[in-house]
Parts: C-alpha cells; sequence; structure tokens
C-alpha cells in the first residue's frame, strides 16, 4: 500500500490535489486526525485491492498536534506500509488575494484576529510538516492546469513506478529566490539583453532575444556544464529515491537570460526523455 499525507497552507491548492489524486487512482480522506490514520490503513489493508492507494489531508483545520503525524507515519512503517509528505505552499499575499476572491474565512481565522495573522498562525503550525515534506510544491504562481500537470507527473503510474519529476524555474533576483529551489544557477554574469533597445521589451522566449543571450561563448560553455552537471546528478538522486527536483535559473528581473537559459534547460532535459516541467514565474514583471 501507498500512503500519502497532503498538507500545506489553506488556500494553496489542497482540493485540487486531491481531485487530482481520486482521478489517478487514489482513495483519499479529507480532515484526517493524524492520530487516526494507522487505525484507518489497518482497516485498507484489511478490506479489498482498490485501496492500494490511499491519501489522507492533515492541516491546521484537525487542530491536531503535528507531532502526531510523525508517530503515525512511524507506525506505518511498522505495518509495512510506505508513507510520504506532500506540502503545498503559497505566498502570503497570494494567500490572501484568494481569500478575498472567493470571500471565504480561514479557518483559522476566529475572535476577529484576522487573515493576516491567521496566515502567520498556521505557518507556526505547519512549520515542521514542511521542513519534514517528501514533496513540495508552491502554487503562487502556479496555474491550475499545471498544478494538475505537476502532480499527476509525480504521482501518477508509469507501469508502477514513480518517474523523478524535473521542475525548471526562471526568476529575477530583485523579487526573491523562489523558496522550494534545490538548485540555483545565477545568470547575471551574461551581458543583459534590457539594454538592447530593441530586445528591452522582448523576453527570453523570444528568438531574438535567446540568440542574443546565446551569442555569448560563455553562455554556451555555461549551458554545457550545467548540463553536464545534470547528467551526473540525477541518476544519483532517483538512486537516493528523490522524486522531485526543482532547479531555479535567475538573473535581475527575470525576464530575459533567465527565461533563454531556463527554456534551453527544460528543451535539452525533455529532448533526453526526462519528466520535466517549466515555470517562468516573473517573466511578466521584469
Amino acid at each position: 500500500m501507498d500512503c500519502l499525507i497532503i498538507s500545506g497552507m489553506s488556500g494553496a491548492g489542497k482540493s485540487l490535489a486531491v481531485d487530482v489524486l481520486e482521478d489517478i487512482g487514489y482513495y483519499c480522506v479529507d480532515n484526517m486526525p493524524a492520530a487516526m490514520i494507522p487505525r484507518f490503513v489497518e482497516l485498507f489493508m484489511d478490506s479489498s485491492a482498490k485501496y492500494k492507494r490511499v491519501g489522507f489531508v492533515v492541516d491546521a483545520r484537525s487542530e491536531d498536534d503535528f507531532a502526531r503525524m510523525f508517530k503515525a507515519i512511524d507506525e506505518l512503517l511498522m505495518l509495512g506500509v510506505h508513507s510520504s509528505i506532500l506540502f503545498l505552499d503559497c505566498s502570503d499575499e497570494r494567500l490572501i488575494n484568494r481569500y478575498k476572491e472567493t470571500r471565504r474565512r480561514h479557518p483559522l481565522d476566529v475572535d476577529g484576529k484576522g487573515i493576516v495573522e491567521a496566515i502567520a498562525e498556521e505557518r507556526r503550525l505547519l512549520e515542521e510538516v514542511k521542513l519534514r515534506a517528501d514533496y513540495m510544491i508552491d502554487t503562487t504562481s502556479l496555474p491550475s492546469l499545471q498544478l494538475r500537470q505537476h502532480l499527476t507527473n509525480l504521482f501518477g503510474e508509469d507501469g508502477g513506478k514513480k518517474v523523478m519529476v524535473i521542475s525548471i524555474t526562471s526568476f529575477g533576483y530583485k523579487y526573491g529566490i523562489p523558496h522550494e529551489s534545490d538548485m540555483v544557477f545565477d545568470v547575471r554574469f551574461i551581458k543583459n539583453p534590457y539594454y538592447v533597445p530593441e530586445l528591452k521589451d522582448k523576453c527570453g522566449l523570444d528568438q531574438e532575444v535567446r540568440d542574443y543571450v546565446y551569442s555569448n561563448p560563455a553562455t554556451v560553455e555555461f549551458s554545457d556544464r550545467v548540463s553536464g552537471l545534470l547528467d551526473f546528478l540525477l541518476p544519483k538522486y532517483v538512486d537516493e529515491g528523490k522524486m522531485s527536483l526543482v532547479v531555479s535559473v535567475g538573473c535581475t528581473g527575470g525576464r530575459h537570460r533567465s527565461v533563454a537559459i531556463a527554456q534551453w534547460l527544460y528543451e535539452e532535459l525533455r529532448d533526453k526523455g526526462h519528466n520535466v516541467v517549466i515555470r517562468h514565474r516573473d517573466i511578466e514583471k521584469g
């Protein structure tokens, strides 16, 4: 049996995640008290074969001691059940906007404390869960369709075997490094197309900008070295059981150089047969 614990910030996309997981064969239970997970798993193990993949949503709504969740994971191991944690995160600003758009009340917004304080309290409650998560997805600027694709890539069955998903993200340093990053590459050493008048208003997805960026021999050498590094590392990560890798490429504004190089890296890995997705986080800001 495969057991997945789904947690994360309220408003970060857990409901959509549950929908996707159910679509790909998981039996999901929402708002599960952590201490009850082993008992439910024992019931599933004694029932029909359709409960081979189960998911439990455990979050701040349960008002549970999250230490019990980690104890439950240890109990599952004693039952011979593999378990992992999926954590969905999102920036405070985006969470506030989502609650304003839906006009829903945050589950911890009681006694008039307000949405900002409720989100801060939830982050404190979930801090250790996030640190111990096996999979972390930031949905701040991730459209629903891409989140669905990412979850399907992570947890969809491929001949019974999970395949590592590599997420390539371009970003601008002036907007902050994506905190979900496993590897970060700084490409600010490359000449900036922003200062070329005819390229300033274009982006790294435009062929003229890509040609300019890759006209620099240092860019070609850098890309080849990164590609070689990943060729070496990816099998090592897979051997260690890592199922998700986030590679971030950053320039000043996240619109020209990082986009061009991230796009090149995405295409390179895709053509080598890797399971890869791409996100240009700040392309509309830079």
